[in-house]
C-alpha cells in the first residue's frame, strides 16, 4: 500500500480530513501545508519522517519500528 492510501485509510478511520491534517501540519511545523501540496507529497511518496510522525500525531496514533518475529 502506498502512502495516500494508508494515510487517506487512516483519516477515514479516525473520522477526519486530508483538510485537517494539512491544517495540523502548517499550525505545528515551519512549512504551509495544502491539500494540494499534501496529496502531491502522499501520492509522490516524498513524504519525510518528521511530516508522518505529525500526521500521527494528529490522528493520535503512533508510529511504531519493531523486529519481525
Amino acid at each position: 500500500m502506498n502512502a495516500i492510501n494508508e494515510v487517506k485509510m487512516l483519516v477515514a478511520k479516525k473520522g477526519t480530513t486530508l483538510t485537517f491534517l494539512a491544517e495540523y501540519l502548517t499550525k505545528n511545523s515551519d512549512k504551509k501545508y495544502s491539500i494540494d501540496t499534501l496529496s502531491k507529497k502522499l501520492r509522490a511518496n516524498t513524504i519525510r519522517y518528521s511530516e508522518m510522525k505529525l500526521i500521527a500525531q494528529a490522528l493520535d496514533m503512533e508510529i511504531i519500528i519493531q523486529d519481525r518475529t
